[in-house]
């Protein structure tokens, strides 16, 4: 598998209707906004667990895409697999056994070849890797407004609380977001791609992870959400003929003229470049990929 070569930058659209995108454990878990604009933000680490999460499922028990940064499971006990198959002694120090299990930790961990990771923290120093993937934090194209709704259920948390009460229900609170249109930036370098060994494959599986990846995430506290487009643009070099900012500013997203409090996606109007007229050596992953 060839290593990605040139520089690709893209535009990530997706949007959330009446459910929590991505809750702040600061803030009760409610949705995470910006406090000046009000405008609804999502980490670039969640969008990469609902990557890694698809990447899971889609490579299962295929060689070379497990996930380094996994639920229930210590980045300690991960490290510790290439000491054991290249039979190096715990808390080495030796920078070509450093070397050889950071290539293996590349070869093996889809999230490591792609995102990076920091493995020099446990007695299995795999060194540290950047990673050729990144990602923004995704922020809403116009300001959200949070509801806090008060929830009730049947059943009681514990048996000593049945014979201590005369309540039937207990309370609970649960945040929700109308409906938001989040607008997210990534970059794909060439070469830290050379470095990780991040294949023209493992780029193409990016993509259909940033298409399909909410569909196996769906939950009630969630909402209803969905990849509303994917705009990529591939440069002809490793260097990239044009900055990424220009790019993205040829993807314009606005609300319809008269629509005030927009809920849904059919409220906005996503406006893609000509190709002819992006800058010369540029042009798109044919085609720009709308995927309402």
């Amino acid at each position: 598998m060839s290593t990605v070569e040139i520089r690709y930058d893209f535009v990530y659209l997706f949007d959330c209707q009446d459910g929590n995108p991505n809750g702040d454990p600061d803030a009760d878990n409610s949705p995470r906004f910006d406090p000046e604009t009000f405008q609804g933000l999502v980490s670039d680490v969640c969008l990469k667990r609902k990557i890694r999460d698809y990447v899971a499922v889609a490579k299962s028990g295929q060689t070379g895409y497990e996930i380094f940064v996994q639920s229930g499971h210590s980045l300690e006990s991960k490290q510790k697999q290439p000491y054991e198959h290249l039979s190096i002694a715990p808390k080495s120090t030796n920078a070509k056994d450093i070397e050889k299990a950071r290539e293996w930790m590349c070869q093996n961990f889809f999230d490591v070849r792609a995102f990076g990771a920091v493995m020099s923290t446990t007695d299995f120093n795999c060194g540290q890797v950047r990673g050729p993937v990144q990602l923004t934090f995704a922020r809403s194209i116009d300001r959200i407004f949070t509801t806090e709704h008060g929830i009730t259920r049947v059943a009681y948390t514990k048996e000593e609380k049945k014979a201590s009460t005369t309540a039937t229900t207990e309370m609970g609170r649960k945040h929700t977001v109308a409906y938001g249109l989040y607008r997210a930036h990534g970059f794909i370098n060439p070469v830290f791609a050379k470095q990780t060994g991040f294949s023209e494959d493992d780029l193409e599986l990016l993509w259909k992870a940033l298409e399909n990846m909410f569909d196996l995430d769906h939950s009630a506290a969630r909402g209803l959400m969905a990849a509303r487009g994917l705009y990529v643009f591939k440069h002809r070099s490793a260097l990239g003929e044009a900055p990424a900012h220009k790019l993205f500013e040829s993807v314009s997203v606005r609300l319809k003229d008269g629509v005030v409090s927009p809920r849904s996606f059919q409220d906005y109007i996503v406006s893609e470049p000509d190709p002819a007229s992006l800058p010369q050596g540029v042009e798109p992953l044919t085609p720009f990929a709308v995927l309402a």
